[in-house]
C-alpha cells in the first residue's frame, strides 16, 4: 500500500482518522494508530511484520536494560550488543546479495546467490530504533517501559516506510500526551495535499520522461540533449517524489497531533554542496552527524581526522541508499566535493558578489545533476555509456528531433516542476498574508485561497491517479 493510491487516500486513511478523532483519550488514539500501522506494514508482506516487531523488541529490551544499569561498562556493553544485533540483521537483509555478488566477482567463482527479500522501510525504522537506544544511553530520553508504545513509534505508518527519520526524543512526549487542534488538522490537510500533488501530478510524469530518455537500450545512440533532459527530469523526479512522501508523512502526523521534523528545505536553491546537504534529506544528514560523525571525533581532532571522519560518513551514506557500488561511489563523489569546498573555496557571506553567488549556484546544480546520474544507473557500464553520449563520445549527435520534441512538448510542465522545487509558492503566500493585514479584501482573498488550494490539489491528484493507482515512491527501495 502506498500513500499515492486511491484506496489509501479515500478509504484507509479516512477510516483511520475517523477512528482517531472519535477517541477521547490519547491511549485510544494510540491504539487505533498502532493497529492501522501494523496493517499498513503487513500489507506488503505479513511475514516482514515479524521482523519489524522483532527489531523493536531487541531495542526495547536494550533500552530497558541500559536504563536500569548504573555501571558505565555494562551500559556500554548493552549498547554495543543491541546496536550490533540490529546492524547484523540490517546488513543480512540489505547487503547479503551485494556482498556475495562482490566476492563472486573479485574471486571469480560461481555460486548460487541467496534470494533475500528486502523489507520495505528497514533502513528507516532500524535507524529510528538505533537513535532511541543511543538517546537512552546518553540520557537524552527515558527508557520506554511499554513495548507497544515503542512499537507504535517504530511502525507509525506516516513515516515508517520512507521517513523522515523521526527521533524518539522528538516525539516521545506527544506519544504520551497530545491534543489535535483545528490548526493542526487544517495545516495537516494542506501539507498532505501538497505532497500528494507533487507525487501524482509532477513526480510520476517526470519519472516517465526520465525512463524514456535514459532507457539503457537506446543510450548509445541518444543525443546529448536527450541524455541531459533525461537527467534533468530524473533530478526533478527524485526531489518531488521524496519530498512528496515527507510532506504527506508530516501532514498526516500533524492531523494526528504529532509534529515530525522537516526533511527538505528546497535543496536546489543551494549555493554550495555543504548547503545542499543541509537542505536535502535533513533527518538522515543529522542522524549521521549526531550518531557517526561527532562520536568519531567530528572536527575536534585536527584536519586529517576530520577528513577521515567525513570519508566514513559519506561511504556509509552511499551504502545506506542501496546495496550497489554506484551508491557507494555516489557517496564518495559528494565526499570529494565537500572536502574541496572545505579546503579551497571561501564560504558564501552577505558580502559575496552576486556574480559569484550565481556561479556557485550553477556549479552546485551541475554537480548534483551528475550525482543523480550516478545514482540512477546501478550498472556502471550503462552510466559510462550515458556520460559518453552526453559528451557526444559515442558517435551520437548533440541535438536531434527527439530532444527537441521532449523539450517543446513538455516545456510548460518543466517550468511548473522547476517552480515546485523552489520556495516561490510559500513566498507568494507570505506576501498575500502581509497584504491581508492591511486590507480586508486581501485577507478575504487569502482565506479563500487557503480553503481552495488543498481541494484543487486533491482533485488534480485524484484525476492523475485514476487508472494508475500503484506508483510506489522511489525511496521504498532504500
Amino acid at each position: 500500500m502506498v500513500f499515492s493510491s486511491l484506496f489509501f487516500v479515500f478509504f484507509f486513511f479516512v477510516l483511520c482518522m475517523a477512528l482517531v478523532l472519535t477517541r477521547k483519550t490519547v491511549k485510544g488514539q494510540n491504539t487505533v494508530l498502532l493497529i492501522f500501522s501494523l496493517l499498513f506494514y503487513a500489507w506488503g508482506g505479513p511475514v516482514l511484520l515479524l521482523l519489524l516487531c522483532g527489531v523493536t523488541f531487541i531495542c526495547w529490551l536494550g533500552g530497558r536494560v541500559i536504563g536500569w544499569l548504573q555501571r558505565p561498562f555494562y551500559r556500554r556493553l548493552t549498547l554495543f550488543m543491541t546496536v550490533a544485533i540490529c546492524i547484523l540483521i540490517f546488513v543480512y537483509f540489505k547487503y547479503t546479495n551485494f556482498l556475495a555478488e562482490s566476492f563472486r566477482w573479485i574471486f571469480r567463482f560461481d555460486t548460487v546467490l541467496p534470494e533475500i527479500v528486502l523489507p520495505i522501510g528497514i533502513s528507516f525504522y532500524t535507524f529510528q530504533l538505533l537513535s532511541y537506544v543511543a538517546d537512552v544511553y546518553r540520557g537524552e530520553a527515558e527508557a520506554q517501559p511499554s513495548y507497544l508504545r515503542l512499537l507504535l513509534y517504530a511502525s507509525l505508518f506516516h513515516q515508517c516506510v520512507a521517513g523522515p527519520i523521526v527521533r524518539y526524543s522528538d516525539v516521545c512526549a506527544e506519544l504520551d500526551q497530545r491534543s489535535i487542534t483545528l490548526q493542526d488538522l487544517s495545516s495537516g490537510v494542506t501539507r498532505f495535499a501538497v505532497g500528494l500533488a507533487k507525487k501524482a501530478v509532477l513526480a510520476n510524469y517526470c519519472g516517465s520522461l526520465a525512463s524514456t530518455a535514459l532507457a539503457a537500450n537506446g543510450l548509445a545512440e541518444a543525443s546529448s540533449g536527450t541524455v541531459f533532459l533525461g537527467g534533468l527530469f530524473y533530478m526533478l523526479q527524485i526531489y518531488l517524489d521524496f519530498s512528496a512522501y515527507s510532506d504527506m508523512a508530516i501532514g498526516m502526523g500533524r492531523m494526528c497531533g504529532l509534529h515530525y521534523c522537516e526533511n527538505f528545505n528546497y535543496p536546489y536553491i543551494s549555493g554550495s554542496v555543504t548547503e545542499f546537504w543541509r537542505r536535502w534529506h535533513i533527518s538522515l544528514s543529522t542522524f549521521f552527524r549526531d550518531y557517526v560523525y561527532i562520536p568519531l571525533g567530528g572536527n575536534r581532532r585536527g584536519l586529517g581526522r576530520q577528513i577521515l571522519n567525513l570519508l566514513a560518513v559519506w561511504a556509509l551514506t552511499g551504502l545506506w541508499h542501496g546495496a550497489s557500488w554506484n551508491y557507494v561511489l555516489w557517496g564518495l563523489y559528494y565526499f570529494v566535493f565537500l572536502v574541496i569546498e572545505k579546503l579551497f573555496l571561501p564560504k558564501l557571506t552577505d558580502k559575496t558578489p552576486l556574480w559569484s553567488r550565481i556561479l556557485r549556484h550553477v556549479g552546485v546544480l551541475v554537480i548534483v545533476w551528475f550525482g543523480w546520474m550516478l545514482f540512477y544507473f546501478e550498472d556502471l557500464s550503462v552510466f559510462g555509456t550515458a556520460i559518453g553520449s552526453l559528451f557526444c563520445a559515442n558517435g551520437n549527435v548533440f541535438w536531434d528531433m527527439n530532444a527537441q520534441l521532449m523539450l517543446l512538448n513538455n516545456l510548460f510542465f518543466l517550468i511548473v516542476a522547476i517552480l515546485a522545487c523552489t520556495p516561490v509558492v510559500p513566498f507568494l503566500r507570505r506576501k498575500l498574508a502581509e497584504a491581508g493585514k492591511s486590507s480586508p479584501a486581501w485577507a478575504a482573498f487569502g482565506n479563500g485561497v487557503d480553503a481552495a488550494f488543498p481541494a484543487i490539489l486533491l482533485f488534480a491528484s485524484f484525476v492523475s491517479l485514476i487508472g494508475n493507482t500503484y506508483n510506489p515512491f522511489l525511496y521504498f527501495q532504500f
